[in-house]
């Protein structure tokens, strides 16, 4: 997969997405990375753990998130992106959903957009990752950050994630981004209730008939919490669990907070199943 020049290898190995929210308010971390000399540290530490790409976000979509003006995000993801592009080797995704802000952050040197909202919050942002020739990540979401959680209902979670994602692959093509450049991921989390995403993760081989890259997401998340009844900051095994279930199954990316564990998951599996 090549993204704006840089070549991101898959198959052979599972990539570890590290996250580095620069948000005050993000449910993890919220906070922590706001300054740019702290955030690009991060970034380095996470790189020497093992992880291939890194997640830029400066919006939130913690369940009952506000929207962030564009202004107000540019100013938080640009100069930790031109910081990290001067002074890290790593993949950079920007996390989205707003066109203006991947234009930019594209601009800035990031390589791949990941859209929580699967080209459904900006009808231009298709344009801009096929302009641009960026990697796009396509992610499930029912309603959005503010309503997901509001007693979200299925009659088949698995089935109609799928099909989402097939009608937002479908039009992230016609709008002319590259087949070889898009990523899916079923949202675990978003929209779904413990069970959902328990159901999600069991079923996982469902997603792969529509031929693309797998990104699973299930770092320090709540299913996790209600399973172990574990606060955020003591669900490093059980992230670790679903890493390995996931990759077990079909996941070429898993995107977490917790690097150097979740690399070391990662390739233990890989060596099993890989």
């Amino acid at each position: 997969m090549n993204c704006r020049g840089k070549t991101l290898t898959l198959g052979d190995r599972t990539h570890v997405m590290g996250i580095l929210n620069v948000t005050p308010d993000s449910f993890s971390d919220g906070g922590c990375y706001l300054d740019v000399q702290r955030a690009v540290a991060h970034t380095r530490l996470m790189v020497e753990e093992g992880a291939t790409l890194v997640d830029v976000g400066g919006e939130s979509s913690r369940p009952g998130a506000s929207q962030v003006p564009v202004d107000e995000e540019l100013a938080r993801v640009l100069p930790v992106i031109r910081a990290i592009v001067g002074s890290v080797d790593v993949h950079i995704s920007v996390d989205t959903y707003k066109a203006e802000v991947a234009r930019q952050a594209l601009e800035a040197g990031a390589h791949l957009v990941n859209d929580i909202t699967a080209l459904r919050g900006d009808v231009a942002m298709a344009s801009v990752v096929a302009r641009m020739e960026a990697g796009l990540i396509l992610m499930h979401m029912k309603g959005t950050p503010r309503t997901m959680q509001h007693a979200p209902q299925y009659d088949d979670v698995v089935s109609e994630v799928r099909a989402s994602l097939q009608e937002s692959v479908r039009t992230a093509e016609e709008q002319g981004v590259s087949a070889e450049r898009i990523i899916i991921d079923p949202g675990i989390g978003f929209g779904k209730t413990a069970e959902h995403n328990l159901e999600l993760l069991k079923r996982l081989a469902a997603f792969q008939s529509l031929n693309k890259p797998l990104l699973i997401g299930t770092s320090r998340k709540s299913f996790i919490g209600n399973v172990l009844g574990l606060p955020i900051n003591e669900r490093v095994e059980g992230t670790a669990a679903t890493v390995c279930w996931a990759i077990a199954h079909g996941a070429d990316i898993v995107r977490v907070h917790d690097v150097k564990a979740n690399v070391r998951a990662a390739l233990m599996t890989d060596a099993l199943y890989r």
